[in-house]
Formats: C-alpha cells, sequence, structure tokens
C-alpha cells in the first residue's frame, strides 16, 4: 500500500530494483539485464550480482554527458555544470530535449538497476527542479527526513522575490519543456509497466512524493506535482488498458485450450496460462491501487484547487481517461466532475470541459453511457453557448452539433432556437460554429438522391429546391432581414456548395411552380433575391461582411483559385440571368435595387471574350427602364454605380456603356431643362404634375452626379435658378431645395477635381470660386429657412464646403489654389453656431413632441434623430478643430459637456482634445469662457443671491473638476495654459462691483468656489504666483472678512496658499494606508512614491468631496474583485472554515503572510484554534448556494473556487471516509470475468450529492 511518507530506505547494496517479468514482451533496457531473467518474488528487492571486476553503469545523466559516476555528485547528487557546458542534471536534459527521451528513460532505468536510491533521488530532484526551486535534496535527506520535512525544506529555498517558475516562464525554450516534462513521465511509466511498477518501491516514492507536493501552500511545487501526476495516472491507464487486452487474450487461449479433448490438451500450458492470468490479475490490482491513490489524493482535491491552470489539467485529463478506457472510467461516478467544472468561472477551465466532451461525443458507441449526463448537463452546456467567452462559447456549439449529431432527440425545439440566432452574431467563429448547427439540423437530413429524383420529375435541373427554400423560411422567421450577409457568412463554410447554387435560386424566381411546388410569396421572393445577392458577394470578395473580422486578409494561392472559378461560374450564369430577372421584377424598386448590385461582382472580360455582347445590350436596356421608372433613392443610386463600374476604362465594353450612358444623361438633362423653365414661369401657379417633373428628373441627376462627372452638362445653373428663386419667392417646395443643393454641391466638386487633377488657368479658378461664393451665399439665405431638411441639408454642406476650400487646400505643393480658399467671417460663424445650439442641444422633451405615435416606431425615429444631430455637431467640431472657426466658439459646445454627456460626450471630449493640441492657452481660455457663460446664465435666473448649494451650482463646479482631469498628470506641459485660466477667472470674479458698495462682495465673486477646482492643476510656485495676482483685486477689508458671502473667496485663497510639503504627504500617506497592504506577486515597492505624488495633485482636490453631482461618465472607485472580498461577510472576522492554514489565498491577499514556511506554521497553530470544524458544503445554506452558482455570462459572477487548499486532510477526513466505500477505482472485468461486478451509486443523485462533500455545493438540476 502506498503511504504518505517516503519509506525507510534499506542498504542498497543489498537491493536490486530488478522484479520479475509476467511473461509479456519486456522494454529493451530490461532485457539487456541478465539479472531480470530470474525469476524472483514479485515486489522484494533482490541481491545484486555485479561483478568485482565489471565497472558500475552510468546514470543517465553520466552517458548523456559522459561525466564519470563520482564526479560532478555531492552527497550522490548531481550539480549544475557552472561552466555553461554539457547538461548534468536531469531537469537540464529534458528541458533542452536534445536527447531522445526514450534513450533518456533507459540510461534512468539502469542506473535504478544499479542503485535505486540514487535513481530516485535524480528523480525526486527533478521534480523539485522542475518546480523552480533552487534547493537539491540530498542522499542524507532522503534516508532520514519524512515527506513532509523534505516538502518544508525544499519550500525554504524558494525565492520569494520571483513569482515565475518553470510551467510559467514565456518563451520557446518553456513551452518545449513542458512537451518533454510530460513525455518523460508518459515514456518512463511505458518502460517500466512490465516490472519496476510493481516494485512497490519506486511507484510508492513517487507517487508519495507527489501527493505531498499537490497538497503544497507553494503554487509552483502545486502545480508542477499535479500536471506531473495527472500524466502519470494517464500513462497507468495505458497500462491497465493493455493488461485488460492480455486478460481478455489469456483467457480466449485458456478457454480454447481447456476445451479441446482429453488427449489433445496440454495440461502444461493450461496452467502456464493459469499462471499467466493470476500475475496479470495480481498486476492489474497493483495498478488499480495507483491509480485510487493517485485519483483520491490528488485529483479530488485539485480539481477545484483556486488556481484555474491547475483546475484545467486535471479536467483535461479525466477527458483522456474516459476516452482512452471507457468501460472503467466513463460513468456517472468521473462524469460529475466534469459536469460540475462546466460552473467554473474561469474561461480557460469551462474550456477544457467542453473539448473533452466533444472527444466523448464524438464516439458514437459512447452515447449510450453519456446519456444520464446528457439529461443532467444538456442545459448547462446549451447556456455555455452564450458564454462571455467567445472560445468557450464557440466550443460549446460545437459540442451541442455534436450532440445533436448523436441523437437529435436530445435536444428539444428551444435548445435549438438558442444556438440559432447565433448565426447572426458579431463574432465570426461563434457564427460559423452556429452556422455548422443550423446546416446539420435543417440541411444533412435529407435524402440527396430522392431529392435529386423529385427535381427530375418537376423538370427542375438542381436538387437543392426545397433546402433553399427551407433557408428563405428561416430567414424570414429569425426577422432580422438587414443582416442577410451574416447569416450567408455564418453557413459559406459548412453549406458552401447549397449558397453556390444560384441556378437553382434562379429557376425558383423565374419559372413558374409545378405540380406539388408551393408559389413564392412576395416577401419570399425578396428573401432569395436578398440572400442571392449576398452570396455573390461572399463568393466574388472571399472575405467576410463589414462587422465581422478584422478586415481583409491574404487569400491563399487555393482560396485565390477558388474566387476567380467563383467569379467566372457567377458572371457566365447571371449574364443571361440577370437581365430576364430586371424584367420580372422591373416595378418592385426592393428587388430592383438588390438585383442592381449583381454587375459590380461580374468579371467584365466575359461579355467580350465570350461574345456575349447581346445579353449586355439587354441589361442596359432594362436598367434605362428601371431609371425612367423609379425615383427612390436606392434604386437610383445602384444603377448609378452599376453604369460607374461598366463604364471603367479597363474594360473593352466602356464605349458601348458610356454611349448608353450619355443617350440617357441627355434625355434627362432636356426634361429637366424644360420643367425648371416651366416651373419658374408659372411660379405661384405651379401644380403638382410641375413640381412632380421637376423633382422626379432633379432625383435622377442628382444620384448620378454622384458617381460620374457630369459638369458638361451644365447642371450647377439650373440647380442655381432653383434655389434663388426659393428664397425670393419662399415657395420651393423642400424637396425640390434639398436635391438642388445637393447637385450642387456635386457639380463644385467634380469642378475641383479636374483643376486639381490638370493645370488650371487663372480663369478657371476666378470661374470656380465665383461658384463656391455664390453657393455658400445660398447656402447661407438657406440657414433661416422655415423647412428643417432644408436648413440641415444647408449646414451640413456649409460645413464641407468651408472644410474643403480650407486653408489645407494648398498645402502638398497646391500653393496655386490659394484663390479658391475661403474664411468664413464672423456672421457666418456665428451663425452656424447659432444652428448647432438651436437643432443639436435640445431637450429630449420637445424631441418627443415631434416624433409620430407607436413605440417601436418612435423608438426607431429617436435613433435616427440622434444620429443626425450627432452628424450636424461632428461637422461644427472639425470646422473648430481644423482651425476654420475660431476656438472661442467652442466654449459653447463645452458648456453643455455634463448636460448631454450620454448623446455628445465623446464627440465633444474629442473635440476638446484636439483643439489643446492645437493651442494649450487659447484653449484652457476657451474652457474658462463656457464655466463663465454658464455662471451668467445662472446669474441671470437666480440673481445675485447665489444659492451655492443648488444642483445648478453643483453642476458647474462638476463640470469644472471635468475639465481639471483633461489636464492629465504632467503638470509641466500644461503649466503656462492652467496659469492663464486662473488669472482669466480671477479678473473675470472681479470685473463688476457690487452696486451696493465696496463692502459687499463683487457680483461675480462666487466663480472663485468653481475656479478652485483647477488649483490642484497649479505647480507649488505658480500657487504663489496666481495668489499674488489674486491679492492684486484684494482689498485690506476683503481678506478681513468672514461672512458666509465671502467663502468662495476665503475657499480659494485656501487652495492656493495649501499644496507644500504637508499637503503633499498627508495625501501620500493616505494613499499608502491604502495602497502599502497589497504587495505585488514579485515583491516589488507598491506604488513608486514619484507616482503618487503626481496622482495626489489629481485626487487631492476632488477625492474626499461630498457635493460633486454624480452624472454619467463619473469616476468611480475601483470594485475590489478579490475572491475573499467578495464574500458576504467580513473576511477578516469570519476566516473560512474550508481554507487550509498558509493557503495561497492568503499567500495572495495578505503580504504578512509572504513570510518563511517556519514563520507560516506558527501561524497556522493560532488560526486552527479558532478554526470552526464546519466543512465546506455544509457551512452554506440551500440559498446561499444558489447564489453562487449565478450565469457566468454575468461579470461580477460569484466565485465557485473559493479555497485554495481545498485538500487540507484536517478538514476532509469525512470525504476521505466516504471515498473509501464510493470512489475507489475498480477496473471493469474482462468479458469472461465475471468477479468483482458490484452496484455503484447514482452520483447525479441529488441526495449523493448532498452527502458527496469533495463536489462543488450546487444543484444539479
Amino acid at each position: 500500500m502506498i503511504t504518505s511518507e517516503l519509506p525507510v530506505l534499506q542498504d542498497s547494496s543489498n537491493e536490486s530494483g530488478a522484479t520479475d517479468a509476467v511473461g509479456l514482451s519486456m522494454s529493451i533496457s530490461e532485457l539487456e539485464d541478465p539479472e531480470v531473467k530470474g525469476k524472483k518474488k514479485r515486489g522484494r528487492p533482490g541481491k545484486q550480482a555485479q561483478s568485482a571486476n565489471k565497472k558500475p553503469r552510468k546514470t543517465p545523466v553520466e552517458k548523456a554527458t559522459g561525466v564519470a559516476r563520482g564526479r560532478g555528485k555531492a552527497n550522490g547528487v548531481a550539480q549544475h555544470n557552472g561552466d555553461g557546458g554539457d547538461p548534468v542534471t536531469l531537469f537540464e536534459v529534458v528541458k533542452l530535449g536534445k536527447s531522445a527521451m526514450q534513450s533518456v528513460v533507459d540510461e534512468w532505468i539502469e542506473s535504478y538497476k544499479q542503485d535505486r536510491d540514487l535513481a530516485l533521488l535524480d528523480l525526486i530532484n527533478f521534480f523539485i527542479q522542475c518546480s523552480g526551486c533552487k534547493g537539491t535534496v540530498r542522499i542524507e535527506m532522503f534516508r532520514n527526513m519524512q515527506n513532509a520535512e523534505i516538502i518544508r525544506k525544499m519550500t525554504e529555498e524558494f525565492d520569494e522575490d520571483s513569482g515565475d517558475y518553470p510551467l510559467t516562464m514565456p518563451g520557446p525554450l518553456w513551452k518545449k519543456f513542458r512537451y518533454n516534462f510530460c513525455e518523460f513521465i508518459s515514456v518512463l511509466i511505458r518502460q517500466c509497466q512490465y516490472s519496476i511498477i510493481y516494485d512497490e518501491y519506486m511507484m510508492d516514492t513517487v507517487i508519495s512524493l507527489l501527493t505531498g507536493l499537490s497538497d503544497s501552500q507553494v503554487r509552483a511545487f502545486r502545480h508542477t506535482s499535479t500536471l506531473a501526476a495527472m500524466k502519470l495516472m494517464t500513462a497507468l491507464v495505458n497500462v491497465a488498458l493493455n493488461l485488460s487486452i492480455h486478460q481478455d487474450n489469456t483467457q480466449r487461449q485458456y478457454e480454447a485450450e481447456r476445451n479441446k479433448i482429453a488427449g489433445k490438451r496440454a495440461n502444461e500450458k493450461l496452467e502456464l496460462l493459469l499462471q499467466k492470468r493470476k500475475e496479470l490479475q495480481e498486476n492489474q490490482d497493483e495498478i488499480e491501487n495507483m491509480m485510487n491513490s493517485i485519483f483520491k489524493g490528488i485529483f479530488v482535491h485539485r480539481y477545484r484547487d483556486a488556481i484555474a491552470e491547475i483546475r484545467a489539467i486535471c479536467i483535461e485529463e479525466i477527458g483522456v481517461w474516459m476516452k482512452m478506457y471507457s468501460d472503467a472510467f466513463l460513468n456517472d461516478s468521473y462524469l460529475k466532475y466534469v459536469g460540475w467544472t462546466l460552473h467554473d468561472r474561469q474561461g480557460e477551465v469551462r474550456l477544457k470541459c467542453l473539448k473533452a466532451l466533444q472527444n466523448l461525443y464524438t464516439n458514437r458507441e459512447l452515447f449510450p453511457k453519456l446519456e444520464l449526463f446528457t439529461n443532467r448537463f444538456k442545459d448547462r452546456i446549451v447556456s455555455m453557448t452564450l458564454d462571455k467567452e467567445y472560445d468557450v462559447a464557440v466550443e460549446a456549439i460545437r459540442l451541442v452539433t455534436l450532440i445533436l449529431q448523436g441523437s437529435e432527440d436530445a435536444l428539444s425545439n428551444e435548445d435549438c432556437e438558442n444556438v440559432y440566432h447565433l448565426v447572426y452574431s458579431a463574432h465570426r467563429p461563434v457564427a460559423v460554429a452556429a452556422g455548422e448547427f443550423l446546416h446539420r439540423k435543417l440541411f444533412s437530413r435529407h435524402d440527396p438522391q430522392a431529392e435529386e429524383a423529385l427535381a427530375k420529375r418537376r423538370g427542375r435541373s438542381s436538387p437543392n429546391g426545397n433546402l433553399i427554400r427551407m433557408l428563405v423560411l428561416f430567414f424570414l422567421e429569425s426577422e432580422l432581414h438587414e443582416h442577410a450577409a451574416y447569416l450567408v457568412d455564418s453557413l459559406w463554410e459548412s453549406s458552401q456548395e447549397l449558397l453556390k447554387d444560384w441556378e437553382c435560386m434562379t429557376e425558383l424566381l423565374l419559372e413558374e411552380p409545378v405540380q406539388g411546388e408551393e408559389v413564392l410569396s412576395d416577401r419570399q421572393e425578396s428573401a432569395l433575391i436578398e440572400l442571392t445577392v449576398c452570396t455573390i458577394r461572399q463568393a466574388a470578395e472571399a472575405h467576410p461582411p463589414v462587422g465581422r473580422g478584422t478586415g481583409k486578409r491574404v487569400l491563399t494561392a487555393k482560396e485565390r483559385k477558388t474566387q476567380i472559378d467563383d467569379k467566372n461560374k457567377l458572371t457566365e450564369h447571371f449574364i443571361m440571368a440577370l437581365p430576364m430577372l430586371l424584367s420580372k421584377y422591373q416595378a418592385d424598386s426592393e428587388k430592383v435595387a438588390n438585383l442592381l448590385q449583381i454587375p459590380q461582382f461580374f468579371d467584365l472580360d466575359v461579355y467580350s471574350a465570350g461574345r456575349m455582347e447581346k445579353h449586355l445590350d439587354a441589361l442596359l436596356k432594362q436598367m434605362r427602364l428601371v431609371v425612367e421608372k423609379h425615383i427612390e433613392m436606392d434604386v437610383l443610386e445602384a444603377c448609378s454605380k452599376t453604369y460607374s463600374i461598366l463604364c471603367s476604362e479597363e474594360y473593352t465594353i466602356m464605349n458601348r456603356v458610356d454611349i448608353a450612358r450619355s443617350q440617357l444623361i441627355d434625355e434627362m438633362t432636356d426634361r429637366f431643362t424644360h420643367s425648371v423653365e416651366e416651373l419658374l414661369q408659372e411660379a405661384e401657379e405651379a401644380d403638382d404634375d410641375d413640381i412632380y417633373n421637376v423633382l422626379s428628373t432633379l432625383k435622377r441627376l442628382t444620384a448620378f452626379h454622384n458617381a460620374h462627372d457630369l459638369t458638361r452638362w451644365d447642371l450647377f445653373g439650373n440647380c442655381y435658378r432653383l434655389l434663388k428663386a426659393g428664397i425670393e419667392q419662399g415657395s420651393m417646395p423642400e424637396q425640390i431645395a434639398v436635391q438642388a443643393l445637393q447637385c450642387s454641391h456635386y457639380s463644385i466638386l467634380w469642378q475641383l477635381v479636374k483643376i486639381t487633377e490638370g493645370a488650371p488657368s487663372k480663369d478657371d479658378l476666378v470661374a470656380l470660386r465665383r461658384v463656391v461664393k455664390s453657393f455658400l451665399a445660398v447656402c447661407q439665405q438657406c440657414l433661416s429657412n422655415v423647412n428643417t431638411p432644408v436648413k440641415e441639408q444647408a449646414f451640413m454642406l456649409l460645413c464641407d464646403l468651408l472644410m474643403i476650400f480650407s486653408h489645407q487646400l494648398t498645402s502638398g505643393g497646391r500653393e496655386g489654389l490659394q484663390p479658391l480658399v475661403f474664411n468664413p467671417d464672423s456672421t457666418l460663424q456665428n451663425e452656424l453656431l447659432n444652428f448647432v445650439l438651436d437643432h443639436v442641444f435640445i431637450d429630449q422633451d420637445d424631441e418627443s413632441q415631434s416624433m409620430v405615435e407607436g413605440d417601436e416606431e418612435d423608438e426607431a425615429n429617436k435613433i435616427e434623430a440622434l444620429h443626425k444631430r450627432r452628424n450636424l455637431l461632428a461637422a461644427f467640431c472639425k470646422l473648430i478643430i481644423y482651425d476654420i472657426v475660431d476656438m472661442p466658439a467652442a466654449a459653447d459646445i463645452f458648456k453643455h459637456y455634463m448636460k448631454y454627456y450620454n448623446d455628445y460626450g465623446d464627440i465633444i471630449k474629442e473635440t476638446l482634445s484636439k483643439t489643446r493640441q492645437t493651442d494649450k492657452i487659447l484653449c484652457a481660455k476657451t474652457l474658462i469662457l463656457s464655466l463663465q457663460q454658464l455662471f451668467n446664465e445662472l446669474l441671470q435666473d437666480q440673481g445675485p443671491n447665489l444659492d451655492r448649494t443648488s444642483s445648478h451650482v453643483s453642476g458647474i463646479k462638476e463640470l469644472a473638476r471635468r475639465f481639471a482631469l483633461t489636464f492629465g498628470l504632467d503638470q509641466i506641459k500644461t503649466r503656462e495654459a492652467v496659469a492663464t485660466l486662473h488669472k482669466d477667472g480671477i479678473e473675470f470674479a472681479f470685473k463688476y462691483q457690487n452696486p451696493r458698495g465696496p463692502e459687499f462682495p463683487p457680483v461675480n465673486l462666487a466663480f472663485l468656489e468653481v475656479l478652485s477646482e483647477f488649483s490642484s492643476k497649479l505647480i507649488r510656485q505658480d500657487k504663489k504666483t496666481v495668489h499674488s495676482y489674486l491679492e492684486k483685486f484684494m482689498s485690506e477689508s476683503m481678506s478681513e472678512r468672514r461672512e458666509d458671502v465671502w467663502l468662495p473667496l476665503i475657499s480659494y485663497r485656501n487652495s492656493l496658499l495649501t499644496g507644500g510639503d504637508e499637503d503633499h504627504m498627508s495625501v501620500i500617506s493616505g494613499s499608502s494606508s491604502k495602497t502599502g497592504s497589497v504587495r505585488s506577486k514579485k515583491g516589488r515597492p507598491p506604488v513608486h512614491k514619484k507616482r503618487i505624488e503626481e496622482e495626489s495633485s489629481v485626487e487631492g482636490s476632488w477625492l474626499m468631496r461630498n457635493d460633486t453631482l454624480q452624472t454619467p461618465g463619473a469616476l468611480q472607485t475601483p470594485q475590489l474583485t478579490s475572491t475573499v472580498l467578495r464574500e458576504n461577510r467580513p473576511a477578516e472576522h469570519m476566516p473560512d472554515p474550508d481554507s487550509e492554514p498558509g493557503s495561497e489565498n492568503d499567500y495572495v491577499h495578505n503580504p504578512q503572510m509572504q513570510m518563511s514556511w517556519l514563520g507560516q506554521q506558527k501561524m497556522e497553530e493560532v488560526n486552527r484554534k479558532d478554526r470552526t470544524g464546519m466543512n465546506y458544503i455544509k457551512s452554506r445554506s440551500n440559498q446561499g448556494v444558489r447564489q453562487t452558482v449565478r450565469g457566468l455570462m454575468e461579470d461580477d459572477a460569484e466565485p465557485i473556487f473559493e479555497d485554495v487548499m481545498m485538500s487540507s486532510r484536517g478538514q476532509l477526513e469525512d470525504m476521505n471516509e466516504e471515498f473509501e466505500d464510493t470512489m475507489v477505482i475498480d477496473l471493469p472485468p474482462s468479458r469472461n470475468r465475471r468477479e468483482r461486478a458490484e452496484l455503484r451509486p447514482d452520483f447525479f443523485d441529488s441526495a449523493a450529492m448532498i452527502e458527496d462533500e469533495s463536489g462543488f455545493s450546487m444543484p444539479m438540476f
């Protein structure tokens, strides 16, 4: 039996590591030893038969390095080669990985046979050094000290200044070390599986050591030993599986021999087979004993360790055991650990659970054994598809897909619907995984041969008709019509063959339904056309839609070839089909707008290469008809863009398309000129037909002017005439005015493009300047129009043109364009500012009154209106940022920062940041000006006797505090700006004397209370300077006044007089009291003194403020997320009854515990006296349990794992007693062996859950 301590060693000269063989194939290293061939009693050391003249065998390290046995060792322990030469320890050999792992293990086995004490000492030091410990176990310690004493000694050897150890160190070397470390353990057991592991010495020692280390308070020991133990267990499971196979084979041989007739039966062979079966059975009992020791001593404690990496290791390996040896491990007794850990609060652990389960559900033969687990934990797995960790959500969806493949009845319709909607997720891996699930559920259950036969009977060329109908129905039922591109992208990898069946889609749209087919409704036709266009775009562009992915990635050669083939295929098909589709759906604007996008993805060379000009003519004819029939902007813009692409100069069809386009524009221009003349002549007598003729033609020309240069048709003249007439007469319909403004704007931009690309003459510049000047004047006049759409359009165009024709036009070597530069005068700037104040900063009540009735429509209109107002504000702020509008105009914007923070806070903050970069001093003056404006408004409302405790005053002070925070921590850079701000503020406060006499405070004196918010941003020298400047405005009587009305002056003076060393030290001491108790993991000082002084300058003036206004985005005190502090009870006064003394929970969160191990042991004894005997589960009520197991989708979820050392033997005696009865690993009997088959308790029973204290305290269902 394996004990918890190292066995007392005997003289190694009288013992041998060689043990008996069991009649099976042996490892190479063991066969080479002639002493192994002799039959000995298993598990007992034998005599060494080494000849006197034979040289002693070298250790594996010595063989690898060529070092003699006595060299490089001290007291039998290999030492590190300080010269940087070859590795001289087993740890270094494994770390470097230069030798094959099997040869390293074989050499260690040889050394074990020669002197097992020294070989085991090498192995023990290997585990110690792999943990990052610099200590070394010596032969005297090995022989005379117990396990706990050795671990305690090694704990004291740890470097307290570093929290790194090999398993956590970054870099390829340590990543390779982890792999080599695991491989070494696996190969060691594989090479020793036929004799050495049964000697009751080597495995006892290793398992005892790993059990002790896994129970250590030191994370490095716990992490390393747990990984080693789990890999050791995995190797033993493989050995047990091989033993089971050999047992079955031996039993079959025995039965076959025994069933022979008496004359042919070989009794000697029967006896040998019986003896072999007995030995195999004994070996299996030994393996079961070892696995029980590892499982009960390490796994059941470490699978809920406080460190996520340790929990992940345990769950990953138990998944390997269940897959490798499902007969023994794939049952409720072990599956429950994976099910419980699905609730882990760390994503990496939940991820390991899901991957372990995926490996099980992949095997269809295991589904019967997983049926109970599926029923109990299906809801949790489905809910994890919404996990806040995207990687976890992806794996959860894949697991649900595997469950669906194994059993369609396992998932309810509600479960499936929870996964369906994830195809619209913005995170592409989640959406693709959901697309795979959707494909499996909807599209993979059909019989392709039956579908093909049905299609032939109906005269269809493609068998996918029903599947495409099903896709359309799914899209419509999801009610997310604007996300068709997302749906297509989600299904692209799993259903690509279906989505590229454009022939079938065209058949459904063009051909009449045959007998047995349902007619597509109008909504279904629209949805199918939209999906078709999205599949075409996905195939042609070969990258996800906007919003998914980080951008276009470089395609591989295979992907590029697929893209080219798909583009050719869709072009050849739709060149012929598109004119027919346009002809059928010509009257439907929504369908036509989508269909007109298809030519944008064509390979246009196919027209000329395939001699398909007649199809091009048919397309142009249909497009012309569409333009003549529709005036919807989305249809016209799609037409305009398609004409633009077809007119590309790189294609030979350009001339043919250009002729058709020019003819269309000529007709529309003539019609527009004629209708404008009629409208202007009739003036106020114009009827609706005249207005419609002008508006419809103007809309078409504006849409085309956006993508085409129509300057040779001189559309600006007629548009300008319409605008002037509207201004003079005041009766122009708003839609005509809006379109005329937009068309004139396009005309100006195209003229500018021609001038910048060529060598313009002076006459060209003068002509363009005249046009721009006249248009700016018209736009300025339109700002006073009664129609809001006209005013908004004029404002946006004014901002755009002022930006384009600003001083930046001449940069980049374009000095010749200086005549085109326009600078807005003060009148225009004021009109723009007033427009912003009137149309952007409006109350929500005013806005809501103008909305239409209906909740959903009203909400959509509110969002659209807010978006429009944000665009208006952003357009004006750009003029301020680029110094086109004077910066003081921003004061009227900045003063609304707090009131409209939710709507425009980001825009105003960015404007403030950019203006400060342009001119710090002017920006500071603008800030103080905005505060002065608010203060003046307050004086006008409340009069000279301000209530300084009112919410309005507090709001101004809060805004000042926010402005102060924007200056940052570097007081040297902002020194001059802050000083200027104080100067302007002081002048404003004393600007007007009180009309009642000098003994009364100045009218604006209360402004000093607002100004004091900026005092913390002054350096000490400047505080004295500002104070001196303040005294120039003060009379002697003012400094002596103490009435309430003089408090602003008193508080401001105090804010300038304080701030010396005493002030700084008080802040530092306050900070130190909070931060000094938290020590970093590597033992660094908590906070640098200089950093605290800088932060104190920001925090000191407002940290203890009681009258600050709570506003959106206000700085909040960060919430502590320590596991201990998040308990419902005070951690300082109620110790966790399950936490082991000296646990890592204390080690991390309590710096006083970061001391030597002996000091911690003394504190343990004190803490034990106060410890209650309550166990982990019974200490919490059922209500508290339910609060603990909250959804992992919440950011503030309670931690499931609260104890660092949950394996304290003093606290888990009851658990261990119960495990003796319920958790003994009992390998299943061979198929012909009926003994030892016993019933197990149902570990998914809720009653068993409460009794089993090794699990989480949570309800199972």
